[in-house]
């Protein structure tokens, strides 16, 4: 069986191999990103990988050194309606754990387009996403000391989280703008507004 196989795989190198010959890639390149979505195959029960906080992959406690392996798990991530993420293939759906975000935006460009600026970030697994309408912004205040966490929607259910040069990069864009009768400190790529916080709330925390 599969799930089998997979619990048998005591290295990421090994699980690497089974994933892309089940997913039909080979040499740990993906020929453009499997349809994961349109997949749907039995869940064959938990591994133990984990990608953490900072964006480490971890399969069995030890890291995950070389990134075409890294890579490659990535192109088989899905995030279901169940709020889990998990690697997929045409035969088998295993789940993994994820701390935070599956990805980190790791370096954000910005150009003009029409007149409007277009923010691009690259991610640690190598994705290069254009904020807009389809691949939004959001913005988290969290915890006691009131971190801002912007995301990024890279594809399907899976997000990026900003690393802290990128948020200070993205924080220096805002400008204030009016949304539904409320004055929001706002960033704009591509056309599209995502407010990051109320002006007003911006205001208290600068003090």
């Amino acid at each position: 069986m599969a799930e089998t196989k997979i619990q048998r795989t005591g290295d990421a190198a090994g699980l690497a191999a089974l994933i892309a010959r089940a997913a039909g890639q080979t040499d740990g390149e993906a020929r453009g990103l499997p349809p994961v979505e349109r997949w749907n195959p039995p869940f064959c029960g938990d591994i133990d990988m984990e990608i953490r906080a900072d964006g480490t992959w971890f399969y069995m406690g030890t890291p995950i050194g070389r990134q075409p392996l890294v890579r490659l798990f990535s192109t088989v991530l899905r995030r279901d309606g169940d709020g889990k993420t998990y690697l997929v293939t045409p035969v088998e759906k295993v789940g993994i754990r994820v701390a935070d975000a599956p990805f980190i935006a790791v370096e954000m460009s910005v150009t003009v387009k029409d007149d409007e600026n277009v923010l691009t970030f690259r991610t640690n697994v190598g994705d290069v996403v254009e904020a807009g309408l389809e691949h939004p912004l959001r913005f988290v205040i969290h915890g006691d000391n009131r971190e801002l966490k912007p995301y990024l929607h890279v594809r399907g259910g899976l997000e990026a989280l900003a690393s802290r040069p990128v948020m200070y990069d993205i924080v220096e864009l805002g400008e204030s703008i009016e949304v539904d009768g409320v004055e929001m400190f706002c960033v704009k790529s591509a056309g599209a507004v995502f407010p990051i916080m109320p002006a007003a709330e911006l205001e208290a925390l600068s003090r």
